[in-house]
């Protein structure tokens, strides 16, 4: 076995590599309810096999990635491109993974980049062109070598694109978005998944859903998760929060969103009785008016805060008394790991991802059952040792994600897609 990962033949299968070694370094795992729960702590192995068995091109190659979640609003899915680019950038300056990769990004015109990039290029496009009229007729026409679209929409022409399809929520969750906009990813991730020479996304659950909706076949799907180390770089500090929350009555963090796969109103529904076990909850990430008078006012304990910083989230995170997560479904999660990471105890739903990436570092309740949130609330209100454990807990699973891993694996796929890849 030492042969035949030290000087893997043309025909070696990468991921018989991987799993020999990766699986008996994982044994602690065995007893757990899910095997999910373990899968993506195990992915992160790829990297490390990956780069040992790698034969890197005798000539430079070129990438070019799609810049235009930079003119995005920022959401789980530009923070991740955000972050991978970020990470890539700092491995690319290191000659041992530069060594056969030329990079750029291109931005459209509007993308106020705020990305600070050595190694990869930023080009800029020029002219009023944007949105999908961008993506889908300049960015091809500009593009070189290897094409990577980190935020669910490529252009459809592109073959020699590697793709990142997050979820499958228009599929799951219909009930969140408008007829056109359902229309549009219905239409157009299956296109993607087919034409691209590489799929990948962020979860086993996710990767799941990609097969059983029938966008594409296993082998072409490749796991690449979320990091945490974003939030190392927040200030809880400058938050008015930092202040404004001492002395007052512990509370419930949400992060709230109209959309109903978030799930938010069933914790509007145990409002008056998290009031009389004397919790608030506090709802951030909307803004008021997307949620109706009545859910706001379901109780004198509901406190709306709106949209907030990166700086107020770190402050909320480390302040509340836990962070619950309703979500019927989700594509990885992130949220949940920002909140261990700042070793906030986490009450998730039991499904979609979010056992994966919480694994046995939270409590979960069934997304359908208000009483059932409220007894896990109320356990640890109860349990002072039990929450001192998760945050302990907590804190060591989401160590077990790395943006600097996941970019490791990026690199490792597009490198596997250069010609000179299998000489």
């Amino acid at each position: 076995m030492k042969d035949i990962i030290s000087r893997p033949s043309k025909e070696a299968d990468v991921e018989d590599l991987f799993w020999a070694r990766a699986a008996p370094r994982h044994e602690e795992f065995a007893g757990l309810e899910s095997r999910e729960r373990a899968s993506l702590v195990n992915v992160f192995d790829r990297a490390e096999v990956l780069d040992s068995t790698a034969r890197l091109p005798r000539v430079r190659e070129r990438l070019t990635i799609n810049g235009r979640f930079l003119t995005q609003n920022l959401t789980g899915v530009q923070r991740y491109a955000r972050e991978i680019v970020s990470a890539m950038d700092n491995l690319l300056q290191d000659e041992r993974w530069s060594a056969p990769i030329t990079a750029k990004i291109i931005v459209p015109s509007a993308g106020a980049h705020g990305l600070d990039l050595r190694a990869i290029r930023i080009q800029p496009t020029f002219g009023r062109v944007g949105g999908p009229t961008w993506t889908q007729c300049l960015l091809p026409i500009l593009s070189r070598g290897v094409l990577l679209s980190l935020g669910n929409i490529g252009p459809v022409i592109s073959s020699n694109q590697i793709i990142c399809i997050h979820d499958l929520n228009t599929y799951l969750a219909p009930e969140s978005y408008s007829h056109a906009f359902r229309y549009y990813y219905r239409t157009i991730l299956p296109l993607l998944a087919k034409r691209a020479a590489r799929v990948v996304t962020v979860s086993k659950f996710s990767a799941r859903m990609l097969e059983e909706f029938k966008l594409c076949p296993p082998e072409k799907i490749t796991i690449i998760p979320n990091g945490y180390e974003h939030v190392e770089r927040w200030r809880p500090d400058r938050s008015t929060y930092a202040s404004s929350l001492s002395g007052n009555r512990p509370f419930v963090f949400v992060l709230g969103s109209r959309a109903l796969h978030k799930n938010v109103q069933i914790l509007f529904e145990i409002a008056r009785d998290l009031d009389a076990l004397g919790l608030d909850i506090l709802v951030a990430g909307a803004s008021n008016r997307f949620f109706s008078p009545v859910e706001q006012s379901a109780a004198p304990n509901v406190r709306m805060l709106g949209f907030v910083t990166d700086d107020d989230l770190s402050a909320l995170y480390q302040r509340a008394f836990c962070f619950a997560f309703p979500s019927l479904t989700e594509g990885f999660g992130l949220p949940a790991l920002e909140a261990m990471a700042l070793g906030c105890p986490v009450i998730a739903s039991g499904c979609a991802s979010l056992p994966e990436v919480c694994g046995k570092a939270a409590l979960y309740a069934d997304p359908k059952s208000p009483r059932a949130w409220l007894d896990q609330i109320n356990r640890l209100r109860i349990d002072p040792d039990l929450a001192a454990t998760l945050r302990a807990d907590g804190r060591r699973q989401a160590a077990c994600f790395s943006w600097r891993k996941s970019a490791q694996l990026y690199l490792n796929l597009i490198r596997s897609l250069f010609p000179q890849a299998a000489v």
